[in-house]
């Protein structure tokens, strides 16, 4: 979920900032279209690897890498890299990819997007590579490079994967509406290193990602959702979410713990409580987002704190999809079975500001 993005490119995180759109061009023949209407839902099939790290042939899908990243010296970054591929009947296979830089010591936040058609795109091929104006992802899976730029800011990372894939809810597809439902697999651990230049300074930067592929034939709903990621320094991790309707009441919730192994364990929305300790509203779109948590997981006696490293760390996106969201680095402490932990993770909050009025999104 990143979290559960219900629909990739038109409901989540890309900021204003550099911005490139290619040419549109024709879908490639053999490519069988997505469906809007899908009447019944199809049986989910097992989740395959290496095979479906790549891309798939439904409505909606994307690449989310969050983490977290330092020099020698001990300056801190949050980063947020994520490309969304969008299927929409016999149209061109559009993207867009979102490139974010919490930069803690500076207390400054940056984001910026990119759009474009792509037209071969690599279905079903493992490793794969999107790229979309000089925003590249090379993926195999357990290992990806990214690289991205904006304004003052150019990352280039190796990242490599020291567990398994985590399949959510036990299977790696949930339903969430009526009719939709989405395949969800998590990469919870992952060994990053490379460099990172800020203001043309070039960093040698090292520290710990997470990425979510989430794919399936679904579209965006009302109402929104509160999606944690949590690596703790006992070398376990947590996704946790909450979606809401439109009263921000909460209509479900699913969570994953996994084990220093690797082994997951699903955990219902009434297995865990995720409860704001304060607000924060926003100087640029007047919304006002819950800031800090509580995190308790009672089946694990897990209890946790999230305080975000920085309070603004939202993203406006009148340019492409519409969407105004917060999703930033958190630091987190707390006890596990009344021992001492502490970790790092990354929040994503959806529905507390309207839609941008101005905006064109890149998928309708």
């Amino acid at each position: 979920m990143t979290a559960l993005l219900i629909l990739a490119i038109t409901l989540s995180a890309c900021g204003a900032g550099s911005r490139s759109q290619t040419t549109p061009v024709a879908t490639p023949g053999g490519v069988r279209p997505a469906s809007l209407l899908l009447s019944p839902t199809p049986t989910p099939q097992p989740v395959v690897f290496p095979r479906d790290e790549a891309p798939h042939h439904d409505l909606t899908e994307w690449w989310y890498y969050t983490g977290h990243l330092a020099t020698k010296d001990g300056r801190q970054f949050g980063f947020e890299f994520v490309i969304f591929q969008g299927l929409r009947g016999t149209l061109p296979p559009a993207y867009a990819a979102h490139f974010a830089i919490t930069d803690i010591a500076a207390g400054s936040f940056h984001y910026a997007e990119r759009t474009a058609t792509i037209a071969t795109p690599p279905f079903g091929t493992v490793p794969f590579t999107l790229d979309l104006g000089g925003w590249k992802l090379t993926d195999s899976g357990a290992d990806a490079t990214i690289n991205a730029s904006m304004p003052g800011y150019q990352l280039s990372l190796k990242l490599h994967s020291v567990k398994p894939p985590a399949l959510h809810n036990t299977v790696g597809y949930f339903d969430f509406a009526p009719g939709m439902g989405s395949y969800y697999y998590s990469r919870t651990r992952i060994k990053a290193g490379g460099s990172l230049s800020v203001a043309g300074k070039p960093l040698r930067v090292s520290g710990t990602a997470w990425m979510d592929h989430q794919w399936g034939n679904f579209l965006t709903g009302s109402g929104g959702w509160d999606w944690f990621s949590i690596q703790l320094s006992d070398n376990q991790e947590l996704m946790l979410w909450h979606s809401r309707d439109p009263k921000n009441r909460v209509t479900y919730g699913e969570g994953t713990e996994v084990a220093p192994s690797g082994r997951t364990t699903a955990i219902r929305g009434t297995g865990f409580s995720i409860t704001a300790t304060g607000s924060w509203t926003s100087p640029h779109s007047g919304a006002t987002y819950p800031s800090g948590w509580t995190v308790e997981v009672p089946s694990g006696r897990i209890h946790l704190t999230l305080t975000p490293v920085l309070k603004d760390q939202e993203l406006m996106t009148p340019k492409s999809t519409g969407v105004t969201y917060w999703e930033g680095d958190v630091a987190i402490k707390g006890t596990i079975r009344g021992q001492p932990v502490s970790g790092q993770g990354y929040v994503e909050l959806t529905g507390y500001a309207p839609p941008e009025k101005s905006a064109t999104p890149v998928i309708p």
